[in-house]
């Protein structure tokens, strides 16, 4: 460090406890032991540690069984945060799983091994915007309903080759929505993800994404 800021360091050191000083002329400094070092820090990181615990404690806690849930909507930028997302909310279902696969890249290792966990309880639903993508689904995801969903028409019959692709579309539980898109240039993925929805919208949703499964196969009422 430059020469100049020695004395300055020195004094965050002494402020902490860990320098000693001797008030000579010129003035003289040592270190503390490396015992007595280590006991003033954990204090001051005990301190801190408690100091947090409670603050944390009169932070009102929000009750996740509350039926009056907020609907809120997040927007998420970059492949391995909305994977984590997707695979952190199909384990959370308790009745119906349903996924859309748009592009075959999405379909990972990581991904075939949350769903291949999902309880045999729970219903199982997932799309391909092709045959060959839902043959792959089928023979990784054995127990899964699969099928071709009818999405295609997203795309848009005038759609350019570099336009913006489907990535991926789920729905848990008929609450939590998810849907992405891939820009095929950089090959970059962005989505929006949404919780506590109960209304119109997740019945508008669940039609869009079962397009093209055959309805005496479709679980839902």
């Amino acid at each position: 460090m430059p020469r100049t800021r020695v004395y300055d360091a020195i004094r965050v050191l002494e402020t902490q406890g860990l320098v000693e000083v001797q008030h000579t002329s010129p003035q003289q400094f040592r270190a503390v032991s490396l015992t007595e070092a280590t006991e003033t820090l954990r204090d001051q990181y005990e301190g801190r540690v408690e100091q947090l615990r409670d603050t944390l404690a009169t932070v009102e806690i929000v009750d996740e069984d509350d039926e009056a849930s907020v609907q809120e909507v997040w927007s998420m930028t970059g492949r391995d945060a909305i994977e984590n997302r997707t695979e952190r909310a199909i384990e959370t279902a308790s009745d119906e799983i349903v996924l859309v696969i748009g592009d075959k890249s999405l379909l990972t290792d990581d991904l075939v091994g949350t769903l291949n966990q999902v309880d045999d309880d729970v219903a199982l639903i997932v799309g391909a915007l092709t045959a060959p993508l839902q043959e792959e689904i089928r023979s990784v995801v054995p127990e899964a309903m699969t099928f071709v969903s009818g999405l295609e028409w997203l795309q848009g019959e005038d759609a350019a080759e570099g336009d913006t692709a489907i990535g991926r579309l789920l729905l848990v539980d008929r609450g939590t929505i998810l849907v992405s898109s891939i820009v095929p240039d950089s090959k970059k993925e962005q989505a929006i993800f949404g919780e506590g929805f109960g209304n119109g919208l997740v019945v508008i949703a669940r039609r869009l994404m079962a397009q093209g499964l055959i309805p005496v196969r479709d679980p839902g009422p």
